[in-house]
């Protein structure tokens, strides 16, 4: 059995960089930089923008806030034993690290390759979709890929530096696009009755059209909520910061995104926000902050999506670093990707890799000339769903297996019965997704493409885990340290 004494000893030590006394990481981040780093992955602006028109369009009927709500509860229930878990394993690789902790090092080393697999594609497509974002905005003839080489720079720049420079930049975007959407929120209430809709959105509307891609679509927008964890040795005391900050992400993604969803739908009219999300995607929610809100907010919120992508972009490189990082300290990785920069008190050797990693994807893209959206964006970010939803099945597998071996003092609820139930929601999410990937990819045979891709990093990562273990036992014994 595994004590909290255990467990508090092993998080003393958790975020030395090596035995040769190298800078511990800062640990200066409280609850409030966490979620802010966290909501600004989510994108709350891209998801009313960008995602909820297709959410609609693809389910075929207006029952898109209760879709959110479905999931910020499966999510809540989810985050009982995440953070439970996180108590007793105090390594910052979150999911990787839980699914070792109750399924294996070989099996948790290929979780890990998926988590880098899965957040890289998700940078990267955001990455694209930023290039022509913002060459849109501006009105240029330059390529893309341009900004796109200007983002992984800017982004690299703040990613090598202290945590808390990129938090803070982080509020400042994160806040400027929620006041967008709360001021459009605002103006459907206020106008709405003029427009001659209601602003009742009836639960009939679900039994309309399929709601099981609402859902699926829905899950979508709460990726990277997960990444509190992450944070870990960043954190100040993390048994109490990690857990709140886990919780109010998931209630803050999960609640605004649903009310905003109502006030789109009643906004636009329930009998219409399907023909017109289907006809025109792009524009449906701006036009509609136009109309409610006055012209200057409706452009204001077209420079906001730039930024919100940017901000996306800097929550996901800092993730996809962490982890990289996590697995140089444990020896899956070269062990100077491990250390901590003296300077900044940051893993900025592992931000530089990821920061070239992702510019030699976006310089690829620019060769094999793919179109930075309907290729790029779209083959990333459905790469990325499958990994994370894959690693999130897993990790509530992971949690019914720990539980079992492990006293927590805690009660049925919170060791069994919660993580049975995320198992079966996230199997069943799981689920649509596969059967329905070719929508994310858009022909089947992409489809398989992005699914083996997906696949092949889990073996390479379990593979490795095998030749560590045959020849390094040592470093093999270690990690699940």
């Amino acid at each position: 059995m595994t004590t909290g004494s255990q467990s508090a000893s092993a998080d003393a030590t958790s975020t030395r960089a090596d035995a040769a006394g190298i800078s511990l990481l800062s640990r200066n981040l409280g609850v409030g930089p966490i979620v802010f780093m966290v909501v600004a992955a989510a994108a709350p602006l891209a998801v009313v923008a960008a995602n909820l028109p297709v959410l609609i369009a693809q389910s075929a009927n207006a029952g898109a806030p209760y879709y959110f709500l479905v999931c910020t509860a499966l999510l809540a229930v989810f985050s009982v034993g995440f953070t439970l878990m996180s108590r007793y394993v105090p390594n910052a690789g979150a999911f990787y690290s839980y699914i070792q902790a109750g399924l294996g090092r070989i099996t948790g080393t290929g979780a890990a390759a998926v988590a880098i697999c899965a957040y890289s594609m998700m940078l990267l497509g955001v990455t694209a979709y930023f290039g022509v974002a913002a060459r849109n905005l501006i009105g240029t003839d330059l390529p893309w890929w341009v900004f796109s080489l200007m983002l992984v720079a800017l982004v690299g720049l703040l990613g090598y530096r202290d945590i808390e420079l990129s938090s803070k930049v982080l509020l400042i975007a994160l806040a400027l696009e929620t006041v967008v959407v709360i001021v459009m929120n605002i103006g459907v209430f206020a106008t709405n009755g003029g427009a001659g809709h209601s602003l009742s959105v009836p639960l009939s509307t679900l039994g309309e059209g399929v709601p099981a891609l609402g859902v699926m679509f829905a899950f979508y927008s709460f990726i990277g909520f997960e990444a509190t964890a992450v944070f870990r040795n960043e954190a100040r005391d993390p048994n109490r910061t990690i857990p709140r900050a886990t919780y109010i992400a998931v209630f803050v993604i999960g609640l605004f995104s649903a009310f905003s969803a109502w006030c789109v739908v009643a906004g636009v009219g329930v009998g219409d926000v399907v023909q017109r999300s289907a006809d025109d995607p792009e524009n449906v929610v701006l036009d509609l902050m136009h109309t409610v809100a006055g012209p200057i907010l409706g452009d204001l919120a077209r420079v906001l999506l730039v930024t919100s992508f940017f901000a996306c972009a800097l929550s996901f490189h800092n993730i996809v670093t962490r982890y990289v990082f996590v697995l140089a300290q444990k020896g899956v990785l070269p062990s100077r990707l491990g250390e901590v920069s003296t300077k900044h008190h940051a893993p900025s050797r592992a931000s530089l890799v990821v920061s070239i990693m992702i510019g030699v994807f976006v310089l690829a893209s620019i060769i094999a000339q793919l179109d930075p959206v309907s290729v790029v964006f779209t083959l990333a970010g459905a790469a990325s769903s499958l990994g994370v939803v894959i690693l999130m099945t897993l990790v509530s597998v992971a949690m019914l297996v720990f539980f079992r071996r492990v006293a927590t003092g805690k009660g049925i609820w919170h060791t069994l019965i919660a993580p049975i139930i995320s198992t079966i929601g996230l199997a069943v999410i799981l689920l649509l997704v596969v059967t329905n990937f070719s929508l994310l990819t858009g022909t089947q045979g992409q489809a398989y493409g992005v699914m083996g891709f997906v696949l092949a990093s889990f073996v390479v990562g379990s593979v490795s885990a095998v030749v560590i273990r045959r020849r390094r036992p040592d470093v093999y014994d270690q990690l699940d340290a």
